[in-house]
Parts: structure tokens; sequence; C-alpha cells
């Protein structure tokens, strides 16, 4: 896009009140800039948009009411899509969800919504709840997670009437929310055979999730999707199925974590060790073995040391195959 045209879009992102558009373009000119050796525009254009998110942020960020405070866990997620190691097809959809909310008031103008009911399904630890946190950042949106294990009680009139509370929260104050091991819903209530019970209260949430209207995004997970009745997926404008790591995987989450302590290592003879070990799984084995490095000063970063951490996270979660 020439400059030109960027100081006409900027302008009428301004008049439409398309704040998200208006500074999505103000990053673009600064990157714009940034080509043209203008390091010092592009550096102050930047450090403009960057104090405007954060004091935007803050004011969205305000205190949870009494009422759930015990109920939603709010946070302040940092990191950005970069940090995420998945299929193209997955960060693709993320990017999407992430640009349609920048444009939403563009979707709305033309009778049209942005995706905002998301539900993520698949292996465990395959970092369902870390795109959770991407969405968030990227989005300058604070995090609310709800406690399943609290929101789900033997009483079915107090779990109903706790779900209408957070999905009150939803509509008066946008944010991410993520109600993660959603399943829990149908969980809790099997083991007591009450399943009419159950289906009450998911019919509940269905409800609530059809009618809401608000401009948070609304994030739900499960490790079990055939536990979940059809209709349930219907409800939601996306779902983004996870799998366990590629090779390729392996190897990018190998090299991101273990390159700076040794330029020696071989991740592809450390490769056929990880077998079926999570996205989270790997990085946890990665983190031993550079607590074990740093602990013992004497000891050198190789592939002896990370093998015998990974194999020690397969003997961990080797019991759940």
């Amino acid at each position: 896009m020439a400059k030109a045209e960027y100081i006409i879009s900027l302008i009428k992102a301004h008049f439409n009140n398309e704040n998200e558009h208006f500074l999505t373009l103000a990053l673009q000119i600064a990157a714009y800039e940034a080509k043209k050796w203008h390091n010092i525009t592009a550096s102050e254009i930047k450090k403009i948009v960057d104090s405007f998110q954060t004091r935007n942020f803050r004011i969205k960020n305000k205190v949870l009411p009494n009422e759930l405070n015990w109920l939603i866990i709010e946070s302040t997620p940092t990191s950005n899509l970069a940090d995420l190691i998945a299929p193209k097809n997955i960060i693709e959809k993320i990017k999407r969800i992430v640009y349609e909310y920048s444009l939403r008031n563009k979707l709305y103008s033309n009778n049209l919504k942005n995706r905002r009911k998301i539900l993520l399904t698949g292996h465990p630890w395959t970092w369902k709840t870390f795109t959770a946190s991407i969405i968030s950042s990227e989005l300058r949106l604070p995090l609310h997670t709800i406690l399943m294990e609290k929101l789900v009680t033997k009483y079915m009139w107090e779990t109903s009437m706790k779900l209408r509370q957070v999905f009150d929260l939803i509509k008066q104050r946008p944010g991410v929310y993520l109600f993660d091991e959603f399943d829990a819903i149908w969980g809790e209530r099997s083991r007591d055979n009450d399943v009419w019970e159950m289906r009450r209260v998911l019919n509940s949430f269905l409800q609530f999730l059809e009618h809401d209207d608000s401009e948070s995004i609304i994030i739900a997970i499960t490790n079990n999707p055939n536990l979940l009745d059809q209709a349930l997926f219907r409800r939601f404008d996306d779902v983004i199925g996870y799998n366990l790591p590629t090779d390729e995987e392996k190897l990018s989450l190998l090299r991101n974590y273990l390159w700076r302590y040794s330029k020696k290592l071989d991740f592809k003879k450390i490769l056929p060790v990880i077998n079926w070990l999570s996205h989270a799984e790997v990085t946890l084995a990665c983190m031993d073995a550079i607590k074990e490095t740093i602990l013992n000063e004497d000891i050198e970063m190789n592939d002896q040391i990370v093998m015998r951490n990974i194999e020690d996270r397969n003997l961990a979660y080797h019991h759940k195959r």
C-alpha cells in the first residue's frame, strides 16, 4: 500500500470509530517507515501505539465483582503468536480470529459478525490453553479463566445461576473468556448418573452461548470432544483441533529452547526419544535439561542430558497412554 493510501485509510478508520483498524494501520505505517530506514519516525509511532494500548488495557482490566472473584482468574498474558509452534492451519485460524476482531466494526456495518465463539479440541497439553493466552495478548484484552470445578456443583440451579452471572460479565466487560476443560459439565454430572439434570445445565450453557451478542471472545476447551453432543459444535463460530506435535514441530521446540545453551546438540538424534510427548511435555523436558545444566556448572549441555530428561517425562506420563 502506498503512503498516501495509508493516510486515507487512517482517516477513514478514525471517523468510522474503527479503533483497532486505526491502530493496525498505524503499525503498518511504522513498518513502512522502518523499511525506508526512517527508524526514528517508526519508533515514535510504535511508542504512541504501545502507550495507548497499555492505557486502554488497564482501563478494561478492572476488579472483578465480589460474587465472581473466586470463580474466575483474571490475567494479562504477554505471549504472542510467534511463540506458538503449531501446524500452519491452526496458525491461520488464530490469525483470522484476531484479524476479524480488529475489523469487527466493518463486519457489523455489513450485517456480519466476527468469529468470537471458539471451541478448541484435542489431545491434552497441546497448547490449547496457551492459544487462549495468545489471542488475549494479541487483542490486548484481559483473559478470564472460568474455574469449571467451582462452576459445576451438585445443585443444578446453583450451577445455572453461576453461568448466568458469568455471561452477564461477558456482556458487561469485553475480554477473552476461557472455559477450560469444558467437558467437566458432562463429567461432573455423569458421576452422579443424573443425566437429565446434566443435560439441563448443558442446554443452559448452549442457550447463553447462542444468545450472547457481546464483544468478548468466548473460548471453550475440551480434551474429549466425543463426550459432547454435536449440537454444541454448531453453536461455535470456529472449531480448532489440536494433535500431538509432528517431527518438525518437535525439532522446532528443541531448537527454540536448547539452541542457546549448546550449539553441539544433535536434535535429529534426540528426536526419536520424544515418542508421544505433547508440546507442553517436550517443553518441560527441555526446562529440566536446562535447569540440570545450570545447577551443575561443571556439566555442559549435551545429547545425553536432554534424552535422559525426555525419558523421565516419557515414564512420568506413560500411564496416561
